[in-house]
C-alpha cells in the first residue's frame, strides 16, 4: 500500500469550484454577495465604533455586543474577497497551506458566533434572574470562569480537525466543490480512510454549535420562567430574548444543514449545500448588528446621533462650497 502511494502524485494545489452548476450565471452572484459583504462591513464597523467611542456604552452587555461585531467584521474578510474575485475573474486556485489557514480562521471565528451568544444569554440570566448581584457576577475576574472553558474548547477542537485534515494525502481530485475551504469539502477529496476526520468533525459540530444552543436554550427557559412569575417589568426583556432565540435558531439550522449534508446522503444539490454553508457565515454577520445593536435602545440612540452629525457636517461642507 505504501509503495503504491509513493507512485501517486499528491495534490498541493486546489480549485474552489462552488456554484459551478450555474454556468454563465455564476458571475452574477457577485452582486448579492458583494452587497451582503458591504452591509456586514459597514454595519459592524459602525456598531464597533459607537460602542468603543461612547463611555456610557461600556457595560458588560455592550462589550459582548462589540465582541460580536468584531467577530462578524472579521469573519467575512477571510473568504468573501476571494469568493468575489472567483465570481468576477474566475480566480479559483488556492494552495493546500492557504486552504488550511483559511479553514482554520473561518471555523475558529465561526465558532465564536455561537459562543458569544452563550455569554450574552448568561448576561441576560444574571441581569433578569439575579439583578441585585448582576455587577458582581459580571466582574471580569469572576466572569472569566465562564469565558475560558469555551475559548479552550473552541481552540482545541478547531486546531485538532484542521491538523488532521492537513495530514491527509490528496491524490484523487483537487477540485473542491465550494467557494471556500470548508472542512468536509476538503476531507472528502482525500484518498485513504477519513473515519477519524469525520468523527472529529462531528464531535466539533455537537460540542460547539449544538452544545452552545443547548446552553442558550437552558438559560432562556430559566429567564422565561422568572419573567412570567414577575411583574410586567420583564415583558421587554422577554421580547428581546425571543428575538435572540429566533436568530439563534435560524443560524443553527443553517449550520447543521451545511455540516450534516456532507455526511448524510440526502440528495441535496451541491449548489444548495454551498449556499447553506456560505449563509451560515454571512447571515449572522449581516443581521447581528440589527438584532444586537439597533434594537438596543442606548446603542440605537447613539447611532442616530452619529449619523445625524455626519449628515449635518456633509450638508455644511456642501453649503460652504
Amino acid at each position: 500500500m505504501l509503495g503504491s502511494m509513493e507512485n501517486i502524485s499528491l495534490h498541493t494545489h486546489f480549485i474552489l469550484d462552488g456554484f459551478s452548476e450555474l454556468g454563465e450565471l455564476r458571475p452574477f452572484l457577485f452582486i448579492p454577495f458583494s452587497f451582503m459583504f458591504v452591509v456586514s462591513l459597514f454595519a459592524n464597523s459602525l456598531l464597533l465604533y459607537i460602542i468603543l467611542s461612547q463611555r456610557s456604552l461600556h457595560s458588560p452587555m455592550c462589550i459582548l455586543i462589540a465582541g460580536m461585531a468584531c467577530i462578524d467584521l472579521s469573519l467575512p474578510v477571510f473568504f468573501v474577497p476571494h469568493m468575489l474575485l472567483s465570481f468576477l475573474f474566475d480566480w479559483r486556485g488556492i494552495s493546500l497551506i492557504g486552504c488550511l489557514v483559511q479553514m482554520h480562521f473561518i471555523h475558529f471565528f465561526g465558532t465564536f458566533q455561537s459562543t458569544l451568544l452563550v455569554w450574552m444569554a448568561l448576561d441576560r440570566y444574571f441581569a433578569i434572574c439575579t439583578p441585585l448581584y448582576y455587577h458582581n457576577h459580571m466582574i471580569l475576574s469572576r466572569f472569566i470562569v465562564f469565558l475560558l472553558p469555551l475559548v479552550v474548547r473552541n481552540v482545541l477542537m478547531i486546531t485538532l480537525f484542521v491538523s488532521l485534515a492537513g495530514k491527509l494525502p490528496f491524490c484523487l481530485r483537487n477540485v473542491i466543490n465550494h467557494c471556500f475551504c470548508e472542512h468536509m469539502a476538503l476531507v472528502e477529496l482525500a484518498c485513504g480512510s477519513t473515519t477519524t476526520n469525520n468523527l472529529v468533525g462531528l464531535m466539533a459540530v455537537f460540542l460547539i454549535p449544538v452544545l452552545d444552543f443547548i446552553f442558550i436554550a437552558a438559560f432562556y427557559v430559566v429567564i422565561f420562567s422568572s419573567v412570567l412569575r414577575s411583574s410586567r417589568s420583564g415583558v421587554k426583556a422577554l421580547h428581546t430574548c425571543i428575538t435572540h432565540i429566533v436568530v439563534i435558531t435560524v443560524s443553527l439550522i443553517l449550520a447543521l444543514t451545511a455540516f450534516l449534508s456532507y455526511r448524510i446522503k440526502n440528495g441535496l444539490p451541491a449548489a444548495s449545500r454551498v449556499f447553506f454553508s456560505t449563509m451560515y457565515l454571512l447571515f449572522p454577520s449581516c443581521f447581528n448588528p440589527v438584532i444586537y445593536g439597533i434594537r438596543t435602545t442606548e446603542i440605537r440612540q447613539h447611532i442616530r446621533k452619529t449619523l445625524t452629525c455626519c449628515h449635518i457636517c456633509k450638508m455644511g461642507s456642501v453649503t460652504n462650497k
